[in-house]
């Protein structure tokens, strides 16, 4: 399937900055212009008919990722959801996370004075992980699916096992990174509370996102609120007390229906043939930049992520942006992230440009 046809691409550039905001697809752009027209068209009815639009936006995200739509919350961003899931545990909670995790997922655990311990990102990152769970027994993990910096992509799989092990500790992630590169079954991960952000992956822009709870964690949450009244408003009389934290005011439809139309493409193409093409596509980047020695070692694992971070000087990054490389410099490199807009052509022709300016 030819995957680049449906975004507007420029053969002088060669767009590898997903980490950095994704590409939209031509027909979502398309919805974004006659939605906002038609939405300030005073003929119209759509501003009366925004509640039900956005029970359909959550309605998308619950058959894309098979979560259930009466605990998902739309929201700006990542931030906002995962900052009021924290504000709502019990302050005497213990955390874990990984050592040099993405600030929005950190530092509100700093800036609130909640007690962390660290895990040191390393190639065995899963045992270390067990270890400090082992020792530290902490109330809550989190972490991001995918590394900002490194790339380093955490297994699933062992998420799953985790949560069988220690089904009392709430399992907290970071999926901006993740969402939009393969199929994902949130019922089934193991994961507690899952947020984030629609610009990257998700090919959907800024100022939209979401937070989906497992029905555990929602009922723990629910527990915790029994004493707080319902509200009594007519216009809030069918939001839930959670629905009054993660969605307090009004809420962008051309943000929120950008993503429900960019969900609804990538169920179309078919999450499982998006998958494939990014695993083929991310093998030959590996393959060619491991020969280079241009791999961080951490991230030479099976478990492979579509973000990488090519390990040149990122000195380079003005001389890329030249040749008409969309990338961004980060930590010891350059950081690049691939999706089905690239292909292995684009690989090739990133591997060329970079030996041409060393």
């Amino acid at each position: 399937m030819d995957f680049k046809e449906h975004f507007n691409l420029s053969e002088q550039i060669l767009y590898v900055n997903t980490p950095g905001n994704g590409l939209i697809p031509k027909e979502t752009l398309a919805w974004r212009r006659n939605w906002d027209e038609t939405f300030f068209d005073i003929h119209t009815d759509l501003r009366d008919k925004q509640a039900d639009f956005l029970s359909e936006v959550k309605a998308s995200i619950s058959t894309l990722f098979n979560t259930n739509s009466e605990n998902t919350f739309l929201t700006p961003n990542f931030s906002f959801g995962y900052n009021t899931l924290i504000e709502s545990l019990p302050t005497d909670f213990e955390f874990l996370v990984l050592a040099d995790e993405y600030p929005s997922l950190q530092y509100p655990l700093i800036n609130r004075r909640l007690s962390f311990q660290e895990v040191p990102v390393s190639t065995n990152v899963e045992e270390r992980i067990l270890e400090a769970i082992e020792t530290q027994r902490p109330d809550v993990f989190v972490f991001s699916v995918v590394q900002y910096i490194s790339g380093l992509k955490i297994d699933l799989g062992f998420i799953q096992q985790l949560k069988k092990t220690f089904p009392e500790m709430w399992i907290i992630v970071d999926a901006t990174q993740y969402l939009g590169t393969e199929p994902f079954d949130f019922k089934a991960s193991g994961i507690d509370a899952l947020a984030c952000s629609g610009y990257k992956w998700l090919l959907s822009g800024f100022g939209n996102g979401f937070i989906t709870l497992s029905d555990g964690l929602a009922d723990f949450l629910n527990g915790m609120l029994k004493d707080i009244p319902r509200p009594k408003a007519a216009m809030w009389q069918t939001k839930s007390l959670l629905g009054t934290f993660f969605e307090p005011g009004h809420q962008d439809t051309l943000a929120h229906g950008t993503l429900q139309q960019s969900l609804k493409f990538l169920e179309r193409m078919g999450l499982r043939e998006v998958g494939a093409h990014l695993e083929e596509v991310r093998n030959e980047a590996y393959e060619l930049l491991d020969e280079r020695g241009f791999l961080l070692d951490i991230c030479k694992r099976a478990n492979r992520s579509s973000l990488i971070n090519i390990q040149i000087d990122p000195a380079l990054y003005p001389n890329l942006l030249q040749s008409g490389v969309k990338c961004f410099p980060r930590g010891t490199g350059i950081r690049i992230g691939l999706h089905l807009y690239n292909d292995k052509e684009d690989v090739h022709r990133l591997i060329e440009i970079i030996e041409s300016l060393r």
